[in-house]
């Protein structure tokens, strides 16, 4: 499949991470949001991004130039009726996500791949509202995405292997080792992460230790580059509690039950960095 235009659907922090490495890959990208605010913010992550490697002497400025001159963001959809594969990476809620996926089937191409980088939604759902389920597949980036080599593929019911195939191909021309997974609750990454992160808060819930102290024994003790309250602030605590009800309600286990001190810190809005304070305060 030759796949020369790609649509980004979000400007966040995820789909602005994606279409970075889509036009560092030689991608032309469309990068759509639904309001101006949120595609500015987004291009804005981008540039100063592409800054930074410059300022490093990693990359020479007429190349970040070209880079950026390869992403159009807009609000409008119709541009993605001229991509040829589209990349999902909206907030992580299961009814926003099918809307979107029913409004891309309506729009694309028959031809066009539909990806999710859903971190744990089912991918067979998401799937089932559009006319092309063989043709929607998961496509899981890590955060930060210009960073973080690993793509989670997940294959959905009907998923067939020709879209599998060409999606583990774009994984590796945009530089990222893809791993093929199954579609069960939080897939791999997640159903191991997110665990780890909600028995961190319980600790901290219970005094077990201050969160300091919790963070150093995962990074000094297990090697973690950070330490899981750390990376829940990273994620954003928001994200964690939607990805912990997704655990606990799709695998009906208790022990993956959201520990009620997340629950409470994200009805209080304390988010982690994007709010600017989670277990740690961030200027």
């Amino acid at each position: 499949m030759d796949i020369k235009r790609i649509g980004v659907i979000g400007a966040g922090q995820m789909g602005a991470g994606i279409a970075q490495v889509s036009a560092q890959a030689g991608l032309d990208v469309v990068m759509r949001d639904i309001e101006d605010r949120f595609v500015q913010g987004g291009l804005d992550k981008i540039r100063k991004g592409l800054g930074k490697q410059v300022e490093k002497g990693k990359l020479p400025k007429e190349e970040a130039d070209a880079i950026l001159g390869r992403i159009h963001g807009t609000v409008d959809m119709a541009p993605l009726r001229d991509v040829d594969f589209v990349v999902e990476a909206a907030i992580e809620n299961k009814s926003l996500k099918t809307q979107v996926f029913k409004d891309l089937d309506a729009l694309c191409r028959p031809d066009v791949i539909l990806a999710s980088n859903t971190s744990s939604i089912s991918i067979t759902e998401i799937a089932g509202a559009t006319k092309r389920p063989d043709r929607v597949i998961g496509m899981h980036f890590m955060n930060p995405v210009p960073v973080m080599k690993l793509v989670e593929i997940i294959r959905g019911y009907s998923t067939s292997d020709d879209t599998y195939a060409a999606v583990r191909d774009l994984a590796v021309r945009l530089g990222k080792t893809p791993a093929e997974v199954n579609d069960f609750p939080g897939f791999v990454s997640n159903r191991v992460l997110m665990p780890m992160i909600n028995e961190a808060i319980y600790c901290l819930m219970e005094g077990v230790g201050d969160r300091e102290s919790i963070d150093t024994v995962m990074k000094l003790g297990m090697n973690h580059p950070m330490g899981p309250l750390e990376l829940g602030d990273l994620i954003g605590l928001d994200t964690v509690l939607a990805i912990m009800n997704v655990l606990h309600e799709g695998l009906g286990d208790d022990k993956y039950r959201p520990c009620p001190l997340l629950v409470k810190m994200v009805a209080a809005g304390k988010l982690g960095r994007k709010s600017g304070e989670g277990f740690y305060k961030y200027g």
